[in-house]
């Protein structure tokens, strides 16, 4: 299979497919084996699997997301409960960085599982813990060598024993959700993501849809969901930090549109073009996927002069782009201004990729958090 590394373009990103990665996870407690060829879920599928299984995902997370109690809702009842944690430091100095990735869970977890956990509740914690620990020693060499020598890597000691570790206690955690749905299930009366997937099993074989599968989209959208927007959100606490005038401005423009008694809603972002900005460039400067996932061509293409053939994975090195000196003023600076028209109305700009689209609804809504972090934090 070839491989290159392209730039971003204008081109219709539907010539891609997700690479088949060849990926090992055995978790002891449950029946899931992923091993090589054996490829399920969302992230990890290929060909018609993947086609099914993301488009089961994208119909009911929308269904759940836009139901009674839309995806709105999820985030402001959590919302409340944030910044209430926030409070209740009274001014100290304290790392955010569980509290806010518990939140994050939270909403996700709501749409998946139907329920939150309390920032307390250490099982949870643990699991948290768990996933950062596994990212971050997922990016050391030894852990990198044991994708490419699985073979010999499996009997040595080092950090990628310890992410398989924290998998098979995380799978095991989410095993135990599933079994709990399967116990309580009423298919007349479906109440969140696990309990459709439930209902969707044996219609269509070749798709996949099994306990299994299951177990791996559920991992798949907790993880994706929750480790991006919440790292994206601490980016926007240490930049609010760290450049105070632009926080007071964001502050300002909140306090006169929303208020101090309630908490903002998505309508009113056309009024808060500012705090819009802030929150795109947060994006943009933080970056926290820099070369964004790779994709597999399913045809034969041609991308930005670059002949691409069929089955050629391409990696879409977005830092390209997001620091391209011809696309921005001010590229290495984090300036607002750069989504800000000369009216001070936002603008969109074509070279704004970002790894995860569905990430700006979501940090509009909990950007509410600024309300209660310059409080906390200070000027």
């Amino acid at each position: 299979m070839g491989f290159i590394s392209s730039h971003v373009s204008s081109h219709s990103p539907k010539t891609f497919y997700p690479v088949p990665y060849k990926m090992y996870i055995n978790a002891e407690t449950s029946l899931l084996v992923i091993q090589y060829n054996i490829l399920i879920g969302i992230a990890l599928s290929n060909g018609y699997l993947w086609k099914k299984q993301r488009k089961f995902a994208n119909t009911h997370l929308r269904y759940f997301g836009e139901g009674q109690k839309s995806l709105e809702k999820y985030i402001e009842v959590e919302c409340s409960f944030l910044c209430e944690a926030f409070k209740e430091e009274q001014g100290r100095p304290f790392n955010p960085h569980y509290i806010m990735t518990n939140a994050i869970g939270n909403i996700i977890f709501s749409v998946v599982f139907g329920h939150r956990f309390e920032y307390s509740d250490p099982s949870f914690r643990r699991i948290l813990e768990l996933d950062n620990d596994a990212v971050v020693l997922a990016g050391s060499a030894q852990t990198q060598l044991y994708d490419a020598f699985p073979g010999l890597m499996k009997y040595l000691p080092g950090p990628h024993q310890t992410v398989h570790a924290n998998y098979r206690e995380i799978v095991a955690f989410l095993n135990r959700e599933i079994e709990k749905h399967q116990e309580e299930w009423n298919p007349d009366d479906p109440r969140d993501f696990t309990d459709a997937y439930l209902s969707e099993m044996e219609k269509d074989p070749r798709a996949g849809f099994n306990i299994e599968t299951l177990l791996v989209c559920t991992l798949d959208l907790i993880e994706a969901g929750t480790e991006s927007a919440s790292t994206t959100l601490r980016w926007a606490l240490v930049f609010m930090m760290n450049y105070p005038e632009i926080q007071e401005k964001v502050q300002a423009e909140i306090d006169r549109v929303v208020g101090q008694s309630r908490l903002p809603t998505l309508a009113d972002r056309p009024n808060l073009p500012y705090t819009d900005a802030v929150i795109h460039e947060t994006q943009r400067f933080g970056n926290i996927v820099p070369l964004g996932f790779p994709k597999m061509a399913n045809k034969d293409s041609t991308l930005g002069g670059y002949f691409i053939p069929k089955g050629t994975a391409v990696t879409t090195i977005l830092s390209s782009v997001l620091f391209d000196k011809n696309e921005w003023e001010t590229p290495d600076v984090f300036n607002p201004e750069h989504f800000l028209d000369s009216e001070g109305k936002f603008r969109r700009r074509d070279a704004f990729f970002k790894f995860k689209m569905s990430l700006i609804p979501l940090n509009v809504k909990l950007f509410s958090v600024t309300n209660t972090s310059q409080r906390v934090f200070g000027s």
